[in-house]
């Protein structure tokens, strides 16, 4: 929890610090972030609900219209159903896809907020602000929070000095490698899902 003491610039005495107004943008950024985080949840789990309850449907209309008899008349009402059902499934598919990207989202989005934590605590600790293993620590626990290597590249270009548009132009070219790697091994081998 980031909790700042003392004068700020809108009531600033002679104990006023950048540092504090620092830790106090942090606080608000972190803030935003968790109240962002908290309002799409409640409607990500809504739909999940949903995206469940029409899975089901769509089976039950499936196997209804399976269950048809086989005769003239119904042939096409029951061909068109299944095909219907399985172009239902098919962007059920699709919606539960999006699902798992929002909730690797959300993994993202709490790393930042616990990052910008550890950041503005350290800063706002004096005996730790200007000791380098302190900020070694929390770059180190910060990298190690990461689950996928792209990630990791990232983190090591920007500490290694490279700007934002290099760091993200190493962590995009990261990614499509991996694409490019499932692929080749999807097109090697049918059966290889990527989700």
């Amino acid at each position: 929890m980031i909790e700042v003491q003392g004068s700020t610039a809108r009531n600033p005495d002679l104990d006023w610090s950048q540092i504090r107004e620092t830790i106090l943008m942090l606080a608000l950024s972190v803030a935003q972030i968790e109240v962002s985080m908290r309002d799409s949840d409640g409607s990500v789990e809504a739909l999940s609900n949903s995206f469940t309850s029409m899975v089901g449907q769509v089976k039950m209309i499936e196997r209804t219209a399976a269950s048809l008899p086989d005769t003239p008349e119904n042939e096409a009402a029951k061909t068109a159903m299944i095909e219907s059902c399985a172009t239902i499934s098919e962007m059920m598919r699709s919606a539960i896809v999006a699902f798992q990207f929002y909730d690797k989202l959300t993994q993202r989005l709490s790393h930042v907020t616990s990052s910008l934590g550890s950041l503005a605590n350290l800063v706002s600790d004096a005996k730790r602000l200007y000791n380098p293993y302190e900020w070694l620590g929390m770059q180190e626990k910060i990298k190690s929070r990461y689950t996928m290597e792209e990630e990791r590249l990232m983190f090591e270009a920007v500490m290694e000095g490279k700007s934002v548009k290099q760091a993200l132009a190493i962590y995009i070219e990261g990614i499509e490698e991996k694409k490019r790697k499932a692929s080749a091994a999807h097109d090697d081998e049918e059966d290889i899902e990527l989700f």
